[in-house]
């Protein structure tokens, strides 16, 4: 998943989670909740992957 989808996931979790508040649905509130969690997690590891390579990247252009 893309950092920009996983954003995107964020954001619509943010909003479900407030409709949820809104009218007065938990479950609507903590679906959004759960999906926002989703996404930042998502994202999360996909900047963890970024680093990893570049790390890795970086190890192999010293080693040569």
């Amino acid at each position: 998943m893309s950092r920009g989808r996983a954003k995107a996931k964020q954001a619509k979790g943010a909003v479900k989670e407030t409709i949820g508040q809104v009218t007065d649905n938990p479950e609507r509130e903590v679906e959004g909740f759960a999906e926002k969690l989703e996404g930042k997690a998502k994202a999360q590891a996909q900047e963890a992957r970024k680093a990893r390579e570049a790390a890795s990247a970086e190890r192999r252009k010293h080693a040569e």
